[in-house]
């Protein structure tokens, strides 16, 4: 059962690649469709339409809207399956190992990058923001990549990490938490970049930083939530709530930064560029938090 999960995981990469050269392609659609080309295909149709046939058959110029939107359904499409096909593997290999994924780091890379891909599907749906997938997918994509370089075999659990619900759930907010925030950087990433590119079909400013917002709204009570779950966990396996262990440090480290986040648009106002350059931060600290237990090792050096 573990070579199942492991497959559908490779599944999942392949069609979280397929989904991004789709979003790739229907971008690059609207880059070479004309808004004046438009324009003079809609005055053919509406003058030949009755006596040409279809649009797309009189005016070539209108086939290239019909193939960007089929182009970004295909992606969406291919997006929400590999979902199902993350999820599959996730619940495959809880099922072959007796427990959740969260005894080493190949299984917390899996779940994290199920948390993304989870986030990218709803904001998607809630906001209709399709070019968002260009920032977002890639940061899926190598996290899926990495996963698939470790060893996926399984190892009986160390005494630490026998508490088995409570460190589910710890878990769990923290591959919904840390999805959120891989939204919001990729939102702040191409506000931050939006000035320099000028392309038609980029997403308005005003929207990406409102999806940065929101992201955070989701990410901060998360990471509250896992880091109380973590003390009350960590008091139990070690006799005591918090070590100061690297890996717990970088934690409250990136609940500050999106704490700081909330506390200065909220309470000073701030937006734009400012609040963009502080979700890259936060989500910075969220990927030290995850990978810098491999260099300076501690309490959570398994995961």
């Amino acid at each position: 059962m573990l070579e199942t999960a492991q497959l559908l995981l490779i599944a999942t990469t392949v069609l979280i690649t397929f989904s991004f050269v789709g979003y790739v392609a229907a971008f690059l659609l609207v880059r070479r469709t004309p808004a004046a080309a438009r324009v003079t295909a809609a005055i053919a149709v509406g003058a030949e339409g009755a006596s040409r046939g279809t649009a797309s058959q009189s005016v070539p110029g209108l086939a290239r809207p019909q193939s960007r939107r089929d182009l970004v359904w295909f992606a969406s499409t291919l997006a929400r399956v590999s979902l199902l096909a993350l999820t599959a593997s996730l619940v495959v290999r809880a099922m072959s190992t007796g427990h959740a994924p969260f005894a080493n780091h190949y299984e917390f890379a899996v779940s994290f990058a199920w948390g993304m891909i989870l986030a990218h599907v709803l904001v998607e749906w809630r906001y209709q923001v399709r070019t968002l997938a260009l920032a977002v997918l890639p940061v899926i994509l190598g996290m899926l990549v990495y996963a698939t370089t470790l060893s996926y075999e399984a190892a009986p659990l160390v005494p630490a990490l026998q508490n088995s619900p409570l460190l589910t759930l710890h878990v769990f907010t923290a591959a919904l938490a840390y999805g959120a925030a891989a939204v919001g950087f990729g939102a702040a990433a191409m506000y931050l970049l939006a000035p320099r590119v000028g392309w038609r079909g980029w997403p308005k400013q005003e929207k990406l930083d409102e999806i940065g917002y929101a992201s955070v709204v989701a990410t901060f009570p998360l990471l509250t939530i896992m880091i109380v779950l973590g003390a009350i966990w960590a008091n139990i396996a070690w006799g005591r709530y918090w070590s100061w262990d690297p890996k717990e440090t970088a934690a409250l480290v990136t609940w500050l930064v999106y704490g700081g986040y909330l506390h200065a648009r909220v309470t000073r106002g701030w937006t734009g560029t400012r609040s963009a350059w502080l979700l890259v931060l936060g989500f910075a600290a969220i990927l030290f938090t995850y990978f810098g237990n491999l260099f300076f090792g501690g309490m959570h050096a398994y995961a």
